[in-house]
């Protein structure tokens, strides 16, 4: 009966391991993660709150999120950056020059530097997460990050 229950359980284990191994890059970010990782791409300490809240309500601090919208465009990664203007699905292009698909990974650095280009252009207002769930409200504490 122990060698039945260990054979499970090592059949179990190997599933388990195969699934985990399958998964695409992604990071579900910590708020002092996000905030660390923020702040290494340039962004301003004085609107990292805001960075933060804006990330938190856009895509729950997931790299790998993507989100079909009504008007047929999808918004993907942690900043959900919309492929109507500033990306391409499966080439580059856009306003950003980058293939949508780019920030669906763990790295962020291009998804920093379109953001800012959005942000350059919009402000805070290009982001309904932000409009809905930060301004106005009580920004994340991040101070201790």
């Amino acid at each position: 009966m122990a060698a039945k229950l260990t054979k499970s359980n090592a059949i179990c284990l190997l599933l388990l391991l195969l699934l985990t191994l399958t998964q695409v890059q992604a990071k579900l970010l910590t708020r002092c993660q996000l905030a660390k990782e923020l702040l290494r791409h340039d962004f301003p300490r004085s609107y990292l709150s805001n960075w933060v809240c804006l990330v938190e309500a856009e895509s729950g601090r997931s790299t790998s999120k993507s989100m079909q919208l009504p008007n047929q465009s999808v918004s993907y990664g942690l900043f959900q950056i919309n492929s109507k203007n500033w990306c391409r699905k499966g080439r580059r292009g856009g306003i950003c020059n980058i293939k949508c698909e780019e920030f669906l990974n763990d790295e962020i650095s291009d998804d920093s530097r379109c953001a800012m280009q959005i942000f350059n252009r919009h402000g805070f207002q290009a982001w309904p997460g932000w409009i809905a769930k930060c301004r106005g409200r009580t920004l994340p504490d991040v101070s201790r990050c």
